[in-house]
């Protein structure tokens, strides 16, 4: 199963791939858009430059003077253009070469080209002017007018291999997606680092939760010094943690509670039922004995009851309600029968040091009398065989 880190990781690298894909795409078409419209404005002002230049020196119509090769071929070395010049009738009379002997002196341009140009006044255009060129070229061409006459005297052709064109805008791309790439790199590399440390706690909450399945509710997840929802999750998790632990606790002493308290009670209705039955107890004696079992009965019931109200009791406290007045005598009198049976097999002997008088208290009964058990409990259990309980009291008297 995968983990939400890498859920979240996944998600975060296709979002930040996916933007770049398309940020990538619209860059691509606009920037070849860009480069070529940038270079063909180039050229149409190196265009007009020559137009402007051929104007002047050619006031006689003579386009293949030397001064106007030399002018375009410095143009064409500062531009990285191929410059070239017609006369009227389309026969290349000029070139930038910087041979003397061109090539490209005395070709003729196709007769439709020349037409558009004198229809439309310019050339604008991707080719390679009918075979003129070996390969495909993007040609801007201007006529040229005589200065004196107003006159068409020949047309400049202002062209640049597609390949120089394309090859300025691939470079840029590689740039482009050297940069994409270093930024994708980095974002997702952060990407890593903050899903990381969000999944952290949610990693510690996992085996937390595992260790509170098997009864250990002792650990705790880190928490931080951050105010943001994770950290108010950590918190809340801690506190229940907190809870649990309490619960766990209570849990444990309520059964501690229950196996200590309900022992006491349970052995005394046992063992003088079993006097009754097997007629160690006689049978005058039964009366009192059948009254005591009924009495440890009800208190039993009473005290299991209250035992299932723990928790309630530790959380708003004892019940005062059921305090009221009671001869303390009287109660360890008849809690100590409870314990005569157990007294008489260790050979214990029991000493009562009480005050004549009635002492009277305000008590619950049921908490005092469980008191006294407890304590005759662990008297009669750790005494030595054949010694002496003492069992005194003292009260303040009016």
């Amino acid at each position: 199963m995968k983990s939400i880190y890498f859920k979240n990781f996944i998600s975060t690298a296709a979002m930040v791939l996916l933007s770049f894909v398309m940020l990538g795409s619209a860059f691509i078409f606009i920037g070849r858009r860009y480069v070529i419209n940038a270079h063909r404005d180039s050229m149409d002002a190196n265009a007009s430059e020559v137009v402007r230049t051929a104007s002047a020196l050619t006031r006689d119509g003579d386009l293949n003077s030397w001064t106007l090769r030399m002018t375009i071929s410095s143009m064409s070395l500062s531009t990285g253009n191929h410059i070239f010049i017609t006369d009227s009738g389309g026969i290349v009379v000029s070139c930038s070469d910087m041979d003397v002997a061109s090539p490209y002196i005395g070709k003729r341009i196709d007769a439709g080209y020349i037409y558009q140009l004198e229809t439309n006044g310019s050339l604008d255009a991707l080719t390679d002017l009918g075979g003129f060129y070996p390969t495909t070229h993007y040609v801007v061409a201007m006529p040229i007018t005589s200065a004196v006459t107003g006159a068409v005297i020949g047309f400049v052709f202002v062209s640049s291999d597609s390949t120089t064109i394309i090859g300025a805008w691939t470079s840029f791309i590689w740039v482009f997606f050297a940069v994409a790439l270093a930024v994708m790199l980095l974002a997702m590399l952060m990407s890593l680092i903050t899903t990381k440390r969000l999944a952290k706690p949610l990693d510690e909450m996992a085996a937390a939760a595992r260790k509170f399945a098997h009864g250990d509710f002792s650990v705790r997840v880190t928490e931080d010094d951050e105010t943001d929802e994770l950290a108010a999750l950590t918190v809340s998790f801690n506190n229940m943690a907190d809870s649990l632990e309490k619960s766990e606790e209570m849990r444990n002493e309520f059964i501690a509670n229950v196996s200590h308290e309900l022992r006491t009670p349970m052995t005394t209705i046992a063992g003088f039922a079993d006097g009754i039955l097997d007629g160690t107890i006689p049978k005058e004696n039964q009366e009192k004995y059948l009254a005591i079992i009924a009495g440890e009965t009800r208190r039993l019931s009473r005290l299991v009851w209250r035992m299932l109200n723990l928790s309630k009791m530790k959380s708003i406290g004892a019940d005062l309600s059921r305090r009221r007045d009671l001869n303390i005598n009287e109660l360890i009198i008849r809690t100590l029968l409870s314990f005569e049976s157990r007294a008489e097999e260790k050979g214990l002997g029991v000493e009562i040091q009480l005050p004549e008088q009635h002492m009277t208290v305000v008590a619950d009964p049921d908490a005092i009398t469980q008191v006294l058990y407890n304590l005759l409990d662990n008297s009669v259990k750790f005494a030595t065989p054949g010694s002496c309980l003492c069992i005194s009291g003292c009260g303040k008297f009016d």
